[in-house]
This record gives C-alpha cells, sequence and structure tokens, in this order.
C-alpha cells in the first residue's frame, strides 16, 4: 500500500460518549448524591467529570492535596463554601473553582439550600477514590480520619494536616 493509499481511506469516527439526564453512575456518600459522568473510559483517562448534590449542611471531607490531578468545580445551584488553607471562598451559581495539584482544599455546604456541581478531575484518578469510599460505606466500615487517609493515599492524596 502506497502512502497515498493510506491518506485517502476514511477515518473511523471516535465514539462519542452521551450521557443523558438520570444517566450515569450513581454514588451515594453519606448525604452527597454524585453521578459519575465520565470515568475516564471514554477519555483515555485523561478526565473524569462527576457531578454533585450536597445537601444542607453536608460537611466536607478533610483539608487535603492531590499530587497528580487537578480538580475543577463549577457551581451549578446553591452555595458551597471552599477552604483553601486557612481562607473561606463561599461559590455561588456560575461560579469556577480551579485546583492545582498541591493546594490544600475542602468544601462542604453550609446553607440551607442543597447545592449542585459539577466537578472534574484531570487526569481521571480520583473518580476510583469515591467508588471506593461507597464500598466502604456500603461495607459498614467505619470512616475514621485513618481509614479514610488510607484510601485517599491509593490516589495520591494526603490530607493536609498542617491545616486539620
Amino acid at each position: 500500500m502506497t502512502d497515498e493509499q493510506k491518506t485517502s481511506e476514511p477515518m473511523p469516527d471516535p465514539a462519542v460518549s452521551v450521557v443523558g439526564p438520570g444517566e450515569g453512575e450513581t454514588i451515594l456518600l453519606g448525604t452527597t448524591r454524585m453521578r459519575v459522568l465520565e470515568d475516564g473510559g471514554n477519555t483515555g483517562h485523561r478526565l473524569g467529570i462527576a457531578e454533585s448534590v450536597l445537601a444542607p449542611h453536608t460537611p466536607g471531607p478533610p483539608q487535603h492535596r492531590h499530587a497528580q490531578h487537578d480538580e475543577g468545580f463549577y457551581i451549578i445551584s446553591g452555595t458551597v463554601r471552599f477552604t483553601v488553607g486557612q481562607r473561606d471562598y463561599d461559590a455561588t451559581a456560575g461560579t469556577l473553582v480551579m485546583v492545582p495539584p498541591g493546594a490544600p482544599h475542602t468544601f462542604a455546604n453550609v446553607s440551607d439550600a442543597p447545592a449542585v456541581m459539577l466537578s472534574t478531575f484531570t487526569p481521571d484518578l480520583y473518580v476510583q477514590y469515591f467508588r471506593d469510599l461507597r464500598d466502604m460505606f456500603v461495607g459498614d466500615q467505619a470512616m475514621t480520619p485513618q481509614a479514610g487517609a488510607q484510601v485517599m493515599s491509593r490516589y495520591a492524596t494526603e490530607p493536609a494536616t498542617d491545616f486539620a
């Protein structure tokens, strides 16, 4: 086959992923309902995306740092409080919060109304972390700070103990 023949043949179309309303994998984590929209399987593991609904007064995880992935949060509705080090940011609908590797952070819904946010993970590394947490809840394992830190460590994440 000549080079000309190789380039003139049509390339197959890449697969397109479409996740409709109510579709996707649901993960329940206490008072948070997460819907995984992209677990990395369609993006070559470059990107994971999840929608989370935080019930009123939902505490967040302990402040932590990721070593190998960026995390983005786009607030769809409600207000989510982000704590970065010692500073608080109340993010309302339409706000984007980007957390690079190494930045200490946590989030919580401290309001009386539900909050909905879209989260991105680049690469998709952290999607499996939420599945592991779900399995701990389902397995009735005690969610101690040590158990949480052990699960985080599997995904290049550690508690930000300097801000505990």
